[in-house]
């Protein structure tokens, strides 16, 4: 069993939804946070009604050296989750150049250079805790969602890369490949969204997994165990289904 007190993450992503919660889970827990987003109001706030200690970073995730600065003001910490993303519903017959690229490069840009501002330290010292967000829909290609599913598989690949790489030092590589959540992200959707979770619930599955020794863990289970089955289809049974 993990022993959490007395630890130090780093939570990007932090100022609402499920890093918001995940940073109420684990500072419960007595994990001394950072805090990191875009924007320093939210993340006060955050700091403020968590019962722990908690310093607020605000960086952009795609501003590498905005990164290294944070890392290199924080001192040594123990882990680092990656939790920030954007998000526009839409795919080949309605394609936004502009938002596309966006969530190119906030989603898996963005994760690229986190893993180069942490990385190196952790792998120096032979120590760290990376945790790196997917999503279901990183599995596949799905219908009306091309530039975000794509950047999630890259997110996926990375993760899996990193653990292959990894697996037997002392840096612990961990993937969470969630569903929907209901966050400012989902309620742009205008379809109806299976098994949406609280950011609560959510963030209770991915601080269990954290503890674990386990590389990934997708959920909701019924919902995920339709998305990996969908990777063993071929490919007309599976264009068949989804569309």
């Amino acid at each position: 069993m993990t022993k959490w007190t007395g630890k130090r993450y780093w939570i990007v992503g932090a100022s609402e939804g499920l890093g918001a919660a995940l940073a109420h889970r684990m500072s419960a827990e007595g994990v001394e946070l950072i805090l990191s987003s875009r924007s320093e109001e939210p993340l006060q706030k955050l700091a403020d009604a968590l019962p722990g200690p908690a310093t607020v970073a605000p960086v952009d995730m795609t501003d590498l050296e905005g990164l290294r600065a944070v890392v290199e003001q924080a001192g040594e910490i123990d882990g680092v989750v990656q939790v920030a993303g954007v998000y526009w519903p839409f795919g080949g017959k309605d394609w936004n150049a502009e938002q596309a690229a966006t969530m190119a490069e906030v989603n898996f840009g963005g994760a690229m250079k986190l893993v180069g501002a942490v990385l190196p330290g952790f792998v120096a010292r032979d120590r760290g805790h990376l945790v790196l967000t997917g999503s279901l829909t990183g599995y596949r290609g799905l219908p009306d969602s091309a530039p975000y599913t794509a950047s999630k598989a890259g997110i996926m690949a990375l993760a899996e890369s990193l653990y292959a790489d990894l697996r037997k030092t002392g840096v612990k590589v961990q993937l969470i490949n969630p569903g929907f959540i209901r966050t400012r992200l989902t309620d742009k959707n205008d379809f109806k969204m299976p098994f949406i979770m609280e950011p609560k619930k959510a963030a209770e599955i991915v601080f269990d997994h954290m503890g674990t020794d386990r590389f990934q863990r997708p959920f909701p289970w019924g919902f995920a165990s339709l998305f990996r089955l969908g990777q063993f289809l071929p490919d007309w049974a599976y264009y068949r289904l989804i569309s």
